[in-house]
């Protein structure tokens, strides 16, 4: 075995050898691509969040549904150094691979992807040293087993000073980041097909907006002309043209965007001439971003428009953080009155890990202390995604869950606070389990998205 073989085995967590007879998952990526771009309206939702439960209601769903799942790390979330979630690729990819395994979803059901790869996490450094670790991480990605990858260099560096960059130093850069995705895929098995790529200068920042003021314009054709020819030109400069013609998505804004308290709703009359314009080469569709929080018909109206490939993250992650607050609010009344009784405290264990460290919300949030009291709790940014994995909010968890493990959970007061999860229950559809509510509550987002992509 080579040196490639058994770095590929030890990152993707699994058995290379049995998966090389089984369809290639993003060969199935590029049918749904090819599907929509011929008027069938199919799409693919894609799951950009790192949070163990989010990523193991998405793989039950999916195996329920027996359909293809796009799961995709970004880069602040995981990275060479581990980003903000303590994870690599390689620990990220095994961790996908076994939580797919768990739900009895087949290896070759599962996209692996990575968001946002570029030097966003390093962008206080000097362009040069920032591209160099982004090259490292997309490196990483590409051994991992990732084999979707978008490429975004729309960010200034601390090199770069305050003007927003050109869409050919973007184009130039991220051609820099496909030739280290192109090089470390031929350290891999021939057999193993190339990675398939995202692209676009129109690109949301990473983790959310800051919004003021109102809803986003639609990227007009001119900028998508303009985009696609200067990247064109940069790969062909570095000799990809190969690689140009496995560029899947173009990342455009479509008018829709979320900010702390306000959601802008996807108007397909002011995308219409994306829709109508859909690019002949390379024959891609279009990836859109901050959909969260989008309405069921806006969704799907946007996969029949060529948003084919649906980004979802936040809302996922509000959807646990919903569910955890209600149980706790249930636990609250069953253990109200017992004596020796140890109610957990997660929104203050929350809150106070948010006061210790505000790096991940400070500058996305607004007001007096009330104000932002509230918006660390509620907001649609949903900032405090952040700060789960830490122990001291982690400990509270566990006792809310053991709490209602103990203590049954009421119908009744199931009813009052999950409402959705309690016609569940009744239908004989969920079993009234505090780890089994918080998962079914956080498909219930998904559910939407598979719906709209017809999944």
């Amino acid at each position: 075995m080579s040196e490639a073989d058994r770095m590929r085995e030890k990152d993707l967590g699994s058995q290379p050898a049995s998966r090389r007879d089984q369809p290639e998952p993003a060969n199935r990526l590029l049918e749904i691509v090819r599907h929509n771009r011929g008027s069938v309206a199919e799409g693919i939702y894609s799951v950009c969040s790192a949070h163990p439960v989010v990523i193991e209601a998405a793989c039950k769903l999916a195996a329920e549904h027996e359909s293809l799942l796009c799961i995709e790390s970004t880069s602040n979330q995981v990275n060479q150094f581990g980003g903000y979630t303590g994870q690599t690729p390689q620990q990220f990819a095994a961790a996908i691979g076994s939580a797919a395994g768990s739900a009895g979803l087949p290896p070759q059901s599962v996209v692996l992807g990575g968001d946002h790869l570029g030097p966003f996490p390093w962008r206080t450094e000097s362009a040069e040293s920032a591209m160099e670790k982004a090259s490292a991480l997309v490196r990483a990605s590409v051994l991992a087993g990732y084999r979707k990858i978008h490429l975004d260099t729309s960010m200034t560096c601390a090199s770069d000073g305050d003007a927003p960059l050109s869409d050919r130093t973007v184009a130039e850069r991220a051609a820099i980041l496909c030739q280290a995705a192109e090089r470390s895929s031929d350290e891999l098995p021939k057999n193993f097909p190339r990675v398939f790529y995202v692209i676009g200068t129109e690109v949301p920042v990473p983790g959310g907006e800051s919004l003021r003021g109102g809803p986003p314009i639609a990227t007009t054709i001119d900028g998508v002309r303009n985009t696609l020819e200067a990247f064109r030109t940069a790969f062909a400069g570095r000799g990809l043209s190969a690689a140009w013609e496995r560029v899947i998505g173009l990342v455009v804004q479509p008018g829709v965007e979320f900010g702390n308290e306000v959601i802008f709703d996807y108007d397909r009359r002011k995308a219409s001439a994306l829709t109508a314009n859909l690019p002949a080469h390379p024959e891609l569709v279009y990836e859109a971003h901050s959909t969260d929080y989008q309405s069921p018909n806006a969704l799907a109206e946007m996969v029949e428009d060529h948003f084919a490939i649906l980004k979802v993250g936040p809302w996922l992650t509000f959807a646990f953080r919903e569910a955890v607050f209600a149980l706790g609010a249930i636990e609250r009344q069953v253990l109200a009155g017992k004596k020796g009784s140890n109610v957990s405290r997660v929104p203050e264990a929350l809150d106070t890990a948010m006061l210790r460290d505000p790096s991940h919300w400070r500058s996305y949030y607004q007001g007096d202390e009330d104000q932002l009291r509230f918006s660390r709790a509620y907001s649609y940014s949903d900032r405090c995604r952040y700060y789960w994995h830490q122990a001291s909010v982690q400990e509270e968890i566990v006792r809310l869950m053991e709490n209602l493990s103990v203590h049954s959970l009421p119908l009744t007061l199931l009813s009052q606070f999950m409402p959705m999860e309690y016609a569940a229950v009744r239908a004989g559809q969920l079993a009234i389990q505090p780890h089994a509510v918080i998962r079914y509550h956080i498909q219930n987002v998904l559910r939407i998205y598979a719906t709209a992509c017809k999944s």
